[in-house]
């Protein structure tokens, strides 16, 4: 079976140590790091691992000498995931993950697809293909969430996705310099115009101006999808609806961070501090008993919510029709 190959000097040599899943969300998942310990231990495990097979994918696109490798290795990811084999310690391990809890290739499919998408000059036209890609690279997370939560109620799945599309929104303002650098802009051109990333990095008065409103209206954005995942914890074991409410305030939390910074382009990447976290997490969960959400399930998922995926004359994502359409 092949494998995504891991460069050396050669550039072909295949990763002989998979780093462990806890030290690869330690170091690059701080927020989900914190979360995790209101998780129990086999939740926490599991949502540690499956942090791991998806920061793989990330860095096979972002971290790899060329696209051209890039999109061979991915492309090799997909077949082990179809082929349910893989020579890859990581893969292997993702691959028992997923029969461990059942989940469905096709998402971790269409995971694949939305990293893919990036290996091309990234220029997001309006709001909608934004979200179908939130939902590809992120909204397929929460979904396989829910399998590594044990949760099995169709109606939890809509409000998974809304989380990790939230998260990804969330990321998406964060990240605009970096991704800039990465010659991505996923700031809708409907919203700031036909910049090119390096007129990110360096706009014009009135171009910040614009940017700042657009990070303002993708936060509004990223709030409404927060608070449609929080409406559905209830789904959810007790526990893990304590651990993944801390994941979704911590994570907001980082747009609150970058309001304060007027979603400046260039400013410091905004960071949530661990007394921040700390005080976020206490007032959550003193909040949580008293909260129906926590507790009752609602009537219905808002629908309006996925309009934009199930509208687009592009949304092929096999996942998002199977679950959530």
């Amino acid at each position: 079976m092949n494998r995504p190959l891991a460069f050396d000097n050669d550039g072909l040599a295949a990763k002989a140590n998979a780093p462990s899943a806890d030290s690869v969300l330690a170091a690059k998942g701080r927020s989900f790091h914190w979360a995790r310990h209101g998780l129990s231990a086999v939740h926490a495990a599991r949502a540690t691992r499956l942090y791991r097979l998806c920061r793989h994918i990330d860095d096979l696109a972002d971290e790899s000498p060329s696209r051209a490798w890039a999109q061979q290795a991915l492309s090799e990811v997909a077949a082990s995931i179809r082929a349910d084999q893989s020579d890859d310690p990581i893969l292997q391990d993702g691959l028992t993950l997923m029969r461990e809890c059942d989940m469905d290739p096709a998402v971790f499919l269409d995971l694949i697809a939305g990293v893919q998408s990036d290996l091309q000059p990234v220029r997001m036209p309006d709001l909608d293909a934004l979200l179908r890609y939130c939902y590809q690279v992120a909204g397929t997370v929460g979904l396989m969430m829910c399998k590594v939560l044990d949760t099995d109620a169709r109606a939890a799945f809509p409000h998974a996705i809304d989380l990790g599309m939230a998260m990804q929104l969330t990321n998406i303002c964060r990240d605009i310099a970096a991704d800039a650098k990465l010659d991505r802009r996923y700031l809708p051109a409907s919203m700031v115009g036909h910049l090119s990333p390096a007129q990110l990095l360096r706009p014009t008065a009135a171009e910040s101006v614009a940017l700042q409103a657009c990070v303002a209206r993708l936060l509004d954005c990223a709030d409404t999808y927060y608070q449609s995942g929080e409406l559905g914890l209830s789904y959810l074991p007790v526990r893990a609806r304590a651990g993944m409410l801390v994941a979704a305030r911590v994570y907001r939390a980082i747009g609150t961070q970058l309001r304060a910074q007027d979603g400046a382009a260039g400013s410091t990447r905004a960071m949530v501090s661990p007394r921040r976290k700390a005080a976020i997490t206490a007032q959550a969960l003193a909040a949580a008993p008293f909260s129906r959400f926590f507790w009752q399930a609602p009537m219905r998922h808002d629908a309006r919510l996925h309009l934009a995926l199930s509208r687009s004359p592009a949304c092929s994502a096999v996942s998002f029709v199977r679950y959530a359409a």
